[in-house]
C-alpha cells in the first residue's frame, strides 16, 4: 500500500488540532494502559493497521502485557481484562459503531457506576479522538513502520 498523502504537509492545521486533543487525552486520570487498550480495540474494529501498529507499541512501554494485547480482539473471552477494563472496552466500541443503535442504557450505566462522570467522560473522549485518527491514517493510507 502506497501512502495517498501527508495530511500533515498539506494542511498543518488537522495535525495540530489532533495533537491538541491527544494531548489532552494525555492530562486525563484514565490509566495509562487502559487509553491504550480503547485507542487498540477501535483501531482494530475500524482496521487502522497504522493505529493498531503504533498503539500497541505505546502499550508495551506503558507496562501492557503481550498476552492481554494478543486477546484483546476477544476480550470478552477471556480472564485477562478486570471489570472496569472490561467496561470501558464495551463502551468503546459501542461508540466506535454508534450507528448500530448507539450506546445501550446498560452500557452507559455500567461505565458510569465503575468510572463515575469524568472518568467516562474521558473514555468517550478518548474512543472519539482515535477514532478521528484512524479515519484520517485510513484514508490518506498512512503506511506503519517495520521496526
Amino acid at each position: 500500500m502506497k501512502e495517498r498523502m501527508n495530511i500533515n504537509k498539506a494542511e498543518p492545521g488537522i495535525y495540530q488540532a489532533m495533537a491538541a486533543s491527544d494531548n489532552h487525552v494525555g492530562l486525563f486520570e484514565l490509566d495509562a494502559k487502559l487509553k491504550e487498550l480503547i485507542r487498540i480495540r477501535v483501531s482494530q474494529i475500524n482496521g487502522c493497521g497504522y493505529c493498531i501498529n503504533y498503539h500497541t507499541k505505546d502499550a508495551l512501554k506503558a507496562g501492557e502485557t503481550t498476552q492481554r494485547l494478543f486477546a484483546i480482539s476477544a476480550w470478552w473471552e477471556t480472564p485477562f481484562f478486570t471489570e472496569e477494563e472490561m467496561a470501558v472496552l464495551k463502551l468503546a466500541e459501542q461508540v466506535t459503531n454508534i450507528s448500530n443503535g448507539g450506546v445501550t442504557d446498560e452500557v452507559y450505566a455500567n461505565a458510569l457506576r465503575l468510572l463515575g462522570e469524568k472518568k467516562l467522560a474521558q473514555a468517550i473522549f478518548t474512543t472519539v479522538t482515535i477514532n478521528s485518527w484512524n479515519r484520517i491514517a485510513i484514508s490518506m493510507h498512512m503506511v506503519a513502520e517495520l521496526d
